[in-house]
This record gives structure tokens, C-alpha cells and sequence, in this order.
């Protein structure tokens, strides 16, 4: 009880510092943006369940983090009242319907419409009604493993490329390691599948090494301070303190990880990615009201 009566106070602070400490939503420097998807109708649905689209921009120095393609594509519901939650990768080229601009690669979405166009893109795709919006670059991922002092992670099998290598057992990696080993796709049996799913086994690893830092009485709340002070947010206090109540609750033993299947092929001569329009079905019915999959992608 003491633990949690200190969690709370230590996070009401939090709330006092967020209104002094998140920058002007005009920030163009900063590493991280944490958006509420905003919708025109109120939607019912279990106040304990959230839905957060996370994305990782390609933008190379000097360019747009939010007008860039998505290099990484996921949802990611979390059920604080279960402790369930569910990550869902998207293949950056799957070839969907956006809003506005007709057929194209899910990822030129943010060049038309930035991360907002996004969210109504996969809104739409996954019949999900979205909460928040996270979106950061390469430097910034890497940044969030640095101040996580590492994340441990199991690579399905060994692999190398974009300046790692990784052999198939569980290992720790730094900043640099864990960017590389979400960025590798060639060599692995299913590509840009296997990829989009080794990222969630990153997204996993950092949700288990922030809840063994809160644990800690004041470092998880520093590390979100540090990274509010580099974040473009809409997000109001009361909202960012749910959020972080909701992320913490989770045991991350019980968040299912999977990608939505689906086949190559090529439209308008570039080369893109059919989904199972039946598995996306099944996989969303089954998580879109309490963020918890039964079965599997």
C-alpha cells in the first residue's frame, strides 16, 4: 500500500512539473512527438483499454520527423484493468487505402498528412479508434534505450547488418544496438515481417526494463521528465498521467506480439504488401475492445 500511495504522490508531482516542462506544441527540434488523436464523435469503450499508434520516422538529419515516410509501424493497446496488452506491426509498404490521396504505401502517409493522417489511415484499415499518436526518429529511438540504460532482448536467430551483429540468445543491447537490430531485414526468412516483429520484441523489452526501473522510487519519472523536456505533445497533464498509470500497469509476460500477414506483390510498379484482409479481421475483432489477443496473427 505505501508503495503505491508513493507512486501516486510521485506521479501528482509529475503532473505540477508537465505543465512547466513540455515545450510548445511549435517545436521543431524536438526528438519525440506524443499527439491525442482527435475524433469527431465520442466512441464507447472501456475506459481501462488504450489504443497508441507507434511510429519511427526514416527523416535523416535536417529533415521533418512528422513529414517523413514511417520506417516502423505499430499499434499497441494496453488493458490496465487485466494487466493484458497487445502489439500489432504493420509492414511499412502495405498497400492500403488513405484518406484524401486514394491507394499508396501506408507509410507516405505521414509525407501527406503527418502522424494525424497516419492515425485516420490505420483508424480506418484496423476499424480501431485510436488514443495517442508517438512518433520519434532514429537518434531519438536510440536516445529512449540510452536513458532506459539498455534493454535486454532474444533475437530469433542470429543476424547482421546496419553495423551489429547478433547472435540468437538473449543479450543486452545499448542504444546503437537495439536501432540496429529493429532496422535488419535482409536475411531474415520473412523480411520486412520478421523485422516489423523484431521491433516489437524491442517495444516489449523496454516496457519490462522501464517497469523494473520505476521500481525506483523517482527514476521512472526522471527519465519521462528528460524526455518531455525534448517531446512535441497536445497531451494535457491529466492525460499523460493516465498514460503513464496505464503503461506501468501492464506485465509485459502477457502482451502478445505479432504482425498481420500478408504477400508481396507490386502497384503502380513499386513493390508493396497485400494484407490478409481475413487475419487483419480476426486479429483486430479480437483486440479492438479490451487490447487482449486470443490466438494468434
Amino acid at each position: 500500500m505505501l508503495t503505491i500511495l508513493r507512486r501516486w504522490l510521485v506521479l501528482g508531482l509529475l503532473l505540477a512539473l508537465v505543465t512547466v516542462a513540455v515545450p510548445d506544441s511549435s517545436r521543431l527540434d524536438a526528438d519525440y512527438q506524443l499527439l491525442k488523436v482527435e475524433h469527431a464523435q465520442a466512441v464507447e469503450r472501456p475506459r481501462d483499454v488504450i489504443w497508441m499508434l507507434a511510429l519511427g520516422s526514416d527523416a535523416r538529419r535536417g529533415e521533418s520527423i512528422a513529414r517523413s515516410r514511417a520506417d516502423s509501424i505499430h499499434l499497441v493497446g494496453v488493458n490496465a484493468r487485466t494487466g493484458r496488452g497487445t502489439i500489432v506491426g504493420l509492414p511499412r509498404d502495405s498497400y492500403v487505402s488513405i484518406p484524401g490521396f486514394g491507394q499508396d504505401k501506408i507509410n507516405a502517409s505521414m509525407v501527406y498528412g503527418g502522424p494525424q493522417l497516419t492515425a485516420r489511415t490505420v483508424e480506418q484499415l484496423a476499424r480501431v479508434r485510436l488514443d495517442y499518436v508517438f512518433l520519434t526518429d532514429f537518434s531519438g529511438f536510440a536516445g529512449m534505450i540510452h536513458h532506459l540504460k539498455g534493454v535486454r532482448v532474444d533475437p530469433p536467430q542470429a543476424m547482421s547488418g546496419v553495423g551489429h551483429s547478433f547472435k540468437d540468445r538473449e543479450q543486452w543491447m545499448n542504444g546503437s544496438e537495439a536501432l540496429s537490430f529493429s532496422r535488419i531485414r535482409y536475411g531474415l526468412p520473412g523480411g520486412d515481417f520478421d523485422r516489423s516483429l523484431n521491433q516489437g520484441r524491442v517495444i516489449k523489452s523496454g516496457l519490462a526494463r522501464a517497469q523494473g526501473l520505476s521500481a525506483v522510487p523517482g527514476r521512472f519519472e526522471r527519465m519521462m521528465l528528460s524526455a518531455l523536456s525534448r517531446m512535441d505533445t497536445n497531451v494535457s497533464p491529466a492525460q499523460m498521467y493516465r498514460l503513464g498509470r496505464a503503461m506501468l500497469s501492464v506485465d509485459p509476460s502477457r502482451v502478445r506480439n505479432c504482425v498481420l500477414p500478408g504477400g508481396t506483390g507490386t502497384a503502380g510498379g513499386a513493390s508493396v504488401v497485400f494484407l490478409d484482409r481475413g487475419a487483419l479481421s480476426r486479429v483486430m475483432g479480437h483486440v479492438r475492445r479490451d487490447a487482449t489477443l486470443r490466438g494468434g496473427c
